[in-house]
C-alpha cells in the first residue's frame, strides 16, 4: 500500500482534477502501446538473452498497467 500512495503523489502531485485524468489516460495508452511493441519484439527474439530482456519488459509494462487500471478506477475514470 505504501507503494501505491507513492507512486500516486510522485505523478499526480499539483494537478487539477482534469489533468489527473487526462495523464491518467495518457499514461493507460502509453502503456498499452509500449507492451504491444513488447509483446511483439518478443516474438521475433531469437536469442535467450532477448527472450528474457522482452520477459523482462513484458512484466514489467503489464504491471505498470494494473497499477494505471487500479489507479483510473479510483478515480471514477473509465479506460479501454
Amino acid at each position: 500500500q505504501m507503494e501505491d500512495e507513492y507512486w500516486k503523489e510522485k505523478y499526480y502531485i499539483d494537478m487539477t482534477d482534469e489533468e489527473e485524468r487526462r495523464e491518467i489516460l495518457r499514461n493507460n495508452l502509453n502503456t498499452k502501446a509500449e507492451l504491444t511493441n513488447a509483446n511483439l519484439n518478443f516474438e521475433f527474439a531469437n536469442t535467450k538473452e532477448l527472450i528474457d530482456y522482452y520477459i523482462y519488459i513484458i512484466k514489467s509494462k503489464q504491471s505498470e498497467l494494473d497499477n494505471l487500471i487500479k489507479l483510473a478506477k479510483e478515480k471514477n475514470i473509465e479506460v479501454a
